[in-house]
């Protein structure tokens, strides 16, 4: 009896193992802190917030400046036709010429020769404006019919000597003069007569400039003075110099 006492009492038991009790456990170890790295993510991310909000100002402190959309040649002037208004961010470093000078602008000349695209400022133009290198600004005093119908500048033209003051009507093409009165084959042109004064009716001869070569200038501005030079317009395809 006392056997099978035993034996029944043995399996009532739990085959579960027995856990080890609360003294029993391994200590864990305590978690490593790094303020180093905290502190660097603080510092980068306060960082990055002031970078984006200059951007921002910086976006918004913005001025209206001209902008050259056709190239104008030295000696030129700045006309409507040939510049727009274009939004840049303020820097006092560079001398930008304001929208609102334009006026101004327009009684200036260009100093060097200013490419299409270009943002202009104060160093690009002067009042008094010399010609390139072996060049030489010529001006011309032309009534109707001594120059090409909407010539403008940059255009290359041709000069030749008549004899009858020009009378051939409009030289947009050719003229039907030998090759001895060519006085030049090849001239830049870098003013023009406001349009202003095209359309007064009977208005005065219109005044235009040319830059032609040193050995030019003498014969042109001699022939202009007794107004036997007409200008004719030469192909874009061969206005290379």
């Amino acid at each position: 009896m006392k056997i099978q006492e035993r034996t029944g009492a043995g399996q009532g038991r739990s085959a579960a193992p027995a856990q080890p009790s609360v003294g029993d456990r391994l200590p864990t170890p305590p978690r490593e802190r790094k303020p180093a790295l905290a502190a660097l993510a603080v510092l980068l991310i306060l960082v990055g917030a002031l970078g984006a909000t200059m951007l921002v100002l910086q976006a918004g402190d913005r001025v209206e400046v001209v902008k050259i959309t056709k190239e104008i040649p030295a000696g030129g002037s700045v006309t409507d036709d040939n510049v727009s208004s274009v939004l840049v961010a303020e820097d006092s470093s560079i001398h930008y010429v304001k929208w609102s000078l334009l006026d101004d602008l327009k009684k200036l000349k260009a100093v060097n020769t200013i490419p299409a695209g270009a943002v202009a400022v104060g160093e690009m133009f002067g009042d008094n404006v010399s010609a390139a290198d072996g060049k030489t600004l010529v001006g011309l005093s032309l009534k109707a019919g001594q120059f090409p119908a909407g010539i403008k500048q940059g255009d290359t033209v041709a000069a030749y000597r008549v004899a009858d003051g020009g009378s051939r009507g409009n030289s947009s093409a050719s003229t039907s003069g030998n090759s001895d009165s060519v006085l030049v084959d090849k001239a830049v042109v870098t003013d023009v007569p406001d349009k202003s004064d095209d359309e007064l009716v009977g208005s005065a001869n219109s005044a235009y400039t040319l830059a032609v070569d040193n050995d030019q200038a003498a014969p042109l501005a001699q022939a202009a003075a007794n107004g036997e030079v007409v200008l004719v317009l030469v192909p874009s395809n061969n206005s290379s110099n």
